[in-house]
C-alpha cells in the first residue's frame, strides 16, 4: 500500500510539474509576442474559434467510434457529448461576429452573446467530464439496456438545455437576459468579473479534482482530460486579469485552449497507432502459430511444403534446392522408457539443433512424430550431405551430462539427401525421394547419411 501511494504521488508531482513547465513555457512566449507586436488582427479570434470547432467535432467523433468499439465504456459518450455541445456553441459564437463573416456587414459584434456563449460552454463541459469521471468507476458493470438508455437520455436532454439556454439568453428571448459584457465599451460588467468567472473556475476545479482521485492518472487519455481542466481553470483565471474584452489576453485565453484540444487530439492519435500496433502483434502471433509446430517451434509441415513448392518454381542448375528428411534412431524407445514429457524434451533439443545449424533463409520443420525436415535453397547435394553430416555428427556427441539431462542417453538421427536442379520436379516428389533415402540410411545400419541418387 505504501508503495502504490509513493506511486500515485509521483505520478501527482510529475503532473503537476509537466503542466507548470508548459504554461510557464507559453505564458513567456505570450509576454514576448505582447512586447514586440503592436496589434492583433480582429479575425484572429474567430479564425481561432473555427478551428477549436472542428478539432471538438474531431474529437466527439473519435470518441462515439471508440464506445461504438467497446460499448462498456460508456463514460466515453459523457465526452462525446461534452464536444459536440461545445462546437454547437462555438458556432453560436461565431455567429456573433457578423463582420468577421461578412465584412460589409451593418451589424456590429455582439461581446456579451459571445461571453455567454462561452460561459454556458464551460458550464456543459465541465459538468459532462465530471459525469464521465464518475461512469468511469461503471465500466466494470453489467448495465442493463435501460440503464444505458437512462444514461444516454441524460446525456442529450442535458446537453441540449445547455444548448437552447446559450441560443435564449443571447438576445433571442425577451425574458431571459445577462449582461456580462458591455458592447459598447466592451467592458466586463461586475456579474461576470466578481460572480460568474470565480465560479466557473470553481467548476474546473471540482472537476479536476474529481478526475485526480478517481482515474489516478491511470492512462494518458486521463492525463489529456486533467490537462485540459488545468487549462481551462488558466484560461479563465488568465481572464480575470482584463476588464476588457477582445485585447491580448482574450487571444492567449484561446490559444491555451487550443492548445489543450491538440494534445487530446494528440493522445487520441497516439491511442489509435498503439491499438494498431497490439493488433499488428496479435496477428503476427497469430500468424506465427498458423505457420509453426506448438511443441518445437519449426515450421510445420503445411508452410514446408508451401515454401519447397515456392522455391521449386525458380530452381535450375545453378540454383539447385536440396531437402533434407531426417528422424531420429530408436526414438520409441525413448517415449517407452523415460516417459513422453523426456521424449518431448529431446524434440525440442533437436529442434533447437537444427535451427542453429542452417542459414537464416533455410527452413527447419517438423513433418511428423520423430521426424524432421530441411530446405535449403540454393545449396548443391553435396553442400547439403556436409550440412546432414555436420548435424549428424553434432547430435552424436551429446549425451546426458553435457546436455544436462535434456537428452537422457546419446541420440542417433539417420538423414536422406535429395536435391533437386530443374523446376519440373514437384514438392511431393522432393520429399518423397530423401526420405526414401533416409529409410536406406536406416536399413543400412542407421546414425547416417543417404544421398538419393
Amino acid at each position: 500500500m505504501i508503495v502504490i501511494n509513493r506511486h500515485l504521488g509521483n505520478r501527482y508531482v510529475s503532473f503537476a510539474l509537466t503542466c507548470l513547465v508548459f504554461f510557464g513555457i507559453l505564458h513567456a512566449i505570450f509576454n514576448n509576442i505582447e512586447r514586440t507586436v503592436p496589434t492583433l488582427s480582429p479575425f484572429l479570434f474567430p479564425t481561432l474559434t473555427v478551428f477549436l470547432l472542428v478539432f471538438h467535432l474531431f474529437i466527439a467523433i473519435f470518441m462515439i467510434m471508440k464506445y461504438w468499439c467497446d460499448k462498456q465504456r460508456v463514460f466515453l459518450l459523457a465526452i462525446a457529448f461534452a464536444f459536440v455541445g461545445s462546437a454547437l456553441l462555438m458556432a453560436g459564437t461565431l455567429s456573433c461576429f457578423p463582420t468577421w463573416l461578412n465584412p460589409y456587414s451593418l451589424h456590429p459584434n455582439n461581446y456579451n452573446d459571445a461571453m455567454i456563449y462561452f460561459m454556458m460552454r464551460n458550464i456543459m463541459m465541465a459538468s459532462l467530464f465530471t459525469l464521465s469521471t464518475v461512469l468511469f468507476t461503471l465500466r466494470h458493470s453489467a448495465l442493463t439496456r435501460l440503464m444505458y438508455g437512462s444514461i444516454v437520455g441524460l446525456l442529450f436532454i442535458f446537453t441540449a438545455l445547455m444548448i437552447i439556454l446559450a441560443w435564449l439568453y443571447s438576445s433571442h428571448s425577451a425574458l431571459l437576459s445577462l449582461d456580462l459584457v458591455n458592447n459598447d465599451t466592451r467592458q466586463n460588467t461586475i456579474l461576470w468579473t466578481q460572480v460568474i468567472n470565480i465560479i466557473l473556475i470553481l467548476f474546473w476545479v471540482s472537476t479536476l479534482i474529481t478526475m485526480l482521485v478517481i482515474t489516478r492518472l491511470r492512462n494518458l487519455f486521463w492525463l489529456s482530460g486533467c490537462f485540459l481542466c488545468v487549462c481551462y481553470i488558466i484560461t479563465l483565471s488568465t481572464l480575470m486579469t482584463t476588464d476588457y474584452v477582445g485585447g491580448f489576453v482574450w487571444y492567449r485565453a484561446r490559444f491555451f485552449e487550443a492548445i489543450a484540444t491538440l494534445v487530446i487530439i494528440f493522445t487520441l492519435l497516439q491511442d489509435v497507432f498503439s491499438l494498431y500496433r497490439q493488433s499488428h502483434l496479435k496477428y503476427q502471433q497469430s500468424y506465427q502459430n498458423s505457420i509453426r509446430d506448438a511443441l518445437t517451434r519449426l515450421y510445420n509441415r503445411s508452410y514446408f511444403y508451401e515454401s519447397l513448392s515456392h522455391s521449386l518454381s525458380t530452381t535450375t542448375g545453378s540454383k539447385p534446392v536440396s531437402v533434407i528428411v531426417s528422424d531420429l534412431d530408436r526414438f520409441k524407445r525413448i517415449n517407452d522408457t523415460y516417459g513422453h514429457l523426456q521424449g518431448d524434451k529431446v524434440l525440442q533439443f533437436v529442434s533447437n539443433l537444427l535451427m542453429d545449424s542452417v542459414r537464416p533463409q533455410d527452413i527447419a520443420a517438423r513433418i511428423g512424430g520423430e521426424e524432421f525436415v530441411l530446405l535449403l535453397p540454393n545449396t548443391s547435394s553435396e553442400a547439403a550431405k556436409q550440412v546432414a553430416e555436420r548435424i549428424r555428427i553434432l547430435l552424436a556427441s551429446f549425451d546426458r551430462e553435457t546436455t544436462h539431462g535434456e537428452l537422457p542417453e546419446p541420440i542417433t538421427i539417420s538423414m536422406g539427401v535429395y536435391t533437386a536442379t530443374s523446376s519440373a520436379v514437384t514438392a511431393e516428389e522432393c520429399v518423397e525421394r530423401a526420405d526414401k533415402a533416409m529409410y536406406e540410411a536406416k536399413e543400412t545400419g542407421r546414425n547416417r547419411v543417404v544421398v538419393f541418387s
